[in-house]
């Protein structure tokens, strides 16, 4: 009996002791991580692909999302809603900073709650520039400094490290960031100043100080759609499509029937219009506004009046700003496009010497020229020379009688009296000119 007593033991011992380990090894496995990309140039498609990564993980209950981090920077606008999605997530986030996080990429990273980089990192050098490439407003760098100290604050970073990224008046000589320099981390330089939480060599031992080196990873690609719309949204990218645009259509005035130059230019326009879909900038209510300002524009050539058109065309241009999230690059886009179709359209009128076909038929181009046997009225060549006798006083016209016809006839200038013997001297179409004959009897 003691023997059984003993073995139940022991079983019962094996069982728990089974049991503990699989609860470990289980509660390992329970960890779930998400591995997220952010590469190129920070714009709003970027921000939409991050929206999606961060609810995806949400809705998972994820333990950590990593950002692995390599960017020249951006766009202000989409780095800030990007750094706002960063703070307002319930779930812990990680910047990797792989290679650099310049720019508007240092302020996504330091949005994050922890900040890992490999050892030839950098990350700063993040002054505010326009769509033009120079100094932004006074108002924009106060605006982006003040937004860089707040990220840097909220995540426990001595805030003016973060300004000296933005600022380069701020002194730091011992970072190589002396007065008229923006500051830009090595990876050591970030770690000495708090700005990281450490170095590693790559995943494997960003994992390890992580502690999910054992937790299901998931990486978190942009599908295609995404990849297209962060391309096509590139403010670089914007201007050519609309310029290809305008000059398809231009191209297309000139051509019969509806060809590869219509087909390329409103493919531009639909690109357009997908890629800011696409990557939330806008709704379908600017798609919707261009279709109804192109059908109004083509109205115009069927009901005159200017009206129509001119409504047209403002709704087409303002589709186009309700489409962008920035109107100062829209406005210089524009131009552009615009000068650019002017130019086009100058040189195939003045150095090829082509036509608009597109309003042959909608414009009556036939005319009736004497060369071709048209007349207006029947040229009475006939009579000239010919004499003939005053019906009327020609005061200076008058009728006269012509080889047994009355006709019309003007003298050149002076009076007749009626009964007075005439001489023609000169025919215009229908117009007689006569001339007195004083001797005759």
């Amino acid at each position: 009996m003691k023997i059984w007593r003993c073995i139940s033991v022991l079983l019962l011992g094996l069982l728990f002791t089974m049991s503990s380990f699989g609860g470990l090894a289980a509660s390992a496995q329970e960890k779930l991580v998400y591995h997220v990309p952010i590469e190129e140039t920070v714009e709003k498609g970027l921000s939409a692909f991050l929206e999606r990564a961060l609810n995806t993980a949400e809705a998972a209950d994820a333990d950590l999302v990593i950002f692995e981090v390599n960017t020249p920077g951006g766009a202000v606008d989409a780095a800030g809603e990007i750094a706002k999605l960063l703070s307002d997530s319930p779930v812990k986030t990680v910047a990797y900073v792989n290679n650099r996080a310049l720019s508007a990429g240092a302020y996504i990273a330091l949005s994050a709650d922890e900040i890992y980089m490999v050892p030839s990192a950098t990350m700063g050098s993040a002054a505010v520039i326009d769509s033009a490439g120079n100094a932004a407003s006074k108002k924009a760098q106060s605006y982006w400094l003040a937004a860089m100290k707040t990220a840097a604050e909220q995540n426990g970073r001595d805030p003016k490290f973060a300004q000296a990224m933005a600022d380069e008046d701020i002194n730091l000589p011992e970072y190589g960031a002396g007065k008229g320099k923006l500051l830009t981390f090595t990876a050591e330089q970030a770690r000495k100043a708090g700005y990281s939480e450490g170095i590693v060599s790559g995943k494997a031992e960003l994992y390890s100080k992580l502690g999910v080196e054992d937790a299901e990873i998931r990486t978190i690609e942009e599908s295609f759609p995404e990849k297209l719309a962060r391309f096509l949204t590139n403010p670089i990218v914007v201007p050519i499509l609309l310029t290809i645009a305008g000059i398809g259509i231009v191209i297309e005035l000139f051509s019969p029937g509806f060809g590869i130059p219509g087909v390329i230019g409103v493919s531009s326009l639909v690109l357009f219009f997908y890629g800011h879909l696409v990557a939330g900038i806008t709704g379908y209510e600017s798609l919707a506004m261009f279709i109804i300002g192109v059908i109004l524009v083509l109205a115009e050539f069927f009901i005159p009046g200017g009206i129509i058109g001119l409504l047209g065309f403002t709704a087409i241009v303002g589709s186009l700003f309700l489409a962008s999230d920035d109107p100062v690059h829209m406005t210089i886009s524009l131009l552009i496009a615009v000068t650019v179709s002017i130019l086009a359209f100058i040189l195939l009128v003045k150095v090829f010497g082509k036509q608009m076909k597109f309003f042959r038929k909608m414009i009556l181009t036939d005319a009736t020229k004497t060369e071709q046997g048209y007349v207006s009225n029947p040229n009475r060549v006939d009579l000239l020379g010919v004499k003939g006798k005053a019906l009327t006083d020609l005061r200076p016209s008058g009728t006269a009688l012509i080889n047994d016809e009355r006709v019309d006839v003007v003298t050149e200038g002076s009076f007749i009296s009626r009964g007075s013997s005439l001489t023609i001297v000169k025919v215009e179409g229908s117009r007689v000119v006569v001339r007195e004959i004083p001797d005759a009897i």
